[in-house]
């Protein structure tokens, strides 16, 4: 029995390594665009940062402005509503004898309601000795 032999020159190479295409790009990419990301999020951070810090001053300047408007029209509801009830007093106090119209704090100077009733707050029962004056009326 004879023996089997090689090939004349040999056998070919044995390829012992997988021959599989490079996946995805070089680690040196993945770093230059994790960094380009990163960034431009912190761009993005910062320019809305400094967008909210612009929206902040300009509504605190509004409102510095606005102040001085805001409190005259309260300042004119409320002594309308003051009037109103000045009315109210007059009208339902008319009968009583020694009653001196406005002598509810027993003295002559103007003290400021620290509460003055809404028309939601006034007792129903009130509502038809409201008088209305001659501007109201027009």
């Amino acid at each position: 029995m004879s023996q089997d032999l090689p090939p004349q020159g040999g056998y070919g190479p044995v390829q012992y390594r997988r021959n599989l295409p490079p996946r995805g790009f070089r680690p040196s990419f993945y770093i230059f665009a994790t960094f380009a990301v990163c960034a431009y999020g912190f761009y993005r951070v910062i320019d809305a940062t400094h967008e909210k810090r612009e929206l902040a001053r300009e509504k605190r300047w509004a409102r510095i402005h606005l102040a001085p408007v805001l409190q005259a029209e309260e300042d004119r509801d409320m002594v309308r509503r003051v009037w109103a009830g000045e009315r109210r007093e007059e009208l339902l106090m008319k009968d009583v004898k020694g009653w001196k119209f406005g002598s509810v704090y027993h003295s002559d100077r103007f003290v400021k309601p620290s509460f003055v009733p809404t028309p939601s707050q006034i007792t129903p029962g009130l509502a038809p000795h409201y008088v209305p004056d001659e501007e109201e009326a027009k």
